[in-house]
């Protein structure tokens, strides 16, 4: 019996994930075929019907401005752009004239980003343009 010779050092990896991928849906489809058959099929119009309990619903009087999820996608935006910068401080010596004229540049378009919001009046807590 011979070895299979490949011309990557990686194929075994890919076999081995590749067989675990199939192994995965062919899991996933047995277990959603036989909760299908083995599941009761009661389908009594009682309980399908909803249910509720408690206060009756009423709409809520204290509703959260969409100004507030605005301001934290900005602050979420601007947050994961600046750990952006921590690998690149990091290595500045080594990236050299080339590394800072690339982080000049994405200075430049989060200054620009951070003008546009302040602009549009984004950063500003009841002011909605």
């Amino acid at each position: 019996m011979e070895h299979i010779t490949t011309a990557n050092p990686y194929f075994g990896v890919f076999v081995l994930f590749v067989i675990t991928f199939g192994a995965f849906i062919g899991t996933t489809i047995i277990a959603r075929l036989a909760s299908r058959a083995l599941a009761a099929k009661d389908s009594e119009k009682i309980k399908l019907s909803v249910y509720e309990c408690g206060p009756e619903v009423t709409k809520q009087p204290n509703r959260v401005s969409p100004q507030f999820y605005l301001f934290a996608l900005l602050f979420l935006l601007f947050d994961v752009e600046i750990i952006f910068m921590f690998p690149w401080a990091v290595d500045y010596k080594a990236l050299g004239w080339f590394g800072l004229a690339e982080m000049l540049m994405f200075i430049g378009l989060l200054a620009i980003g951070f003008v546009y919001a302040w602009k549009k009046g984004a950063l500003e807590w009841h002011n909605i343009k």
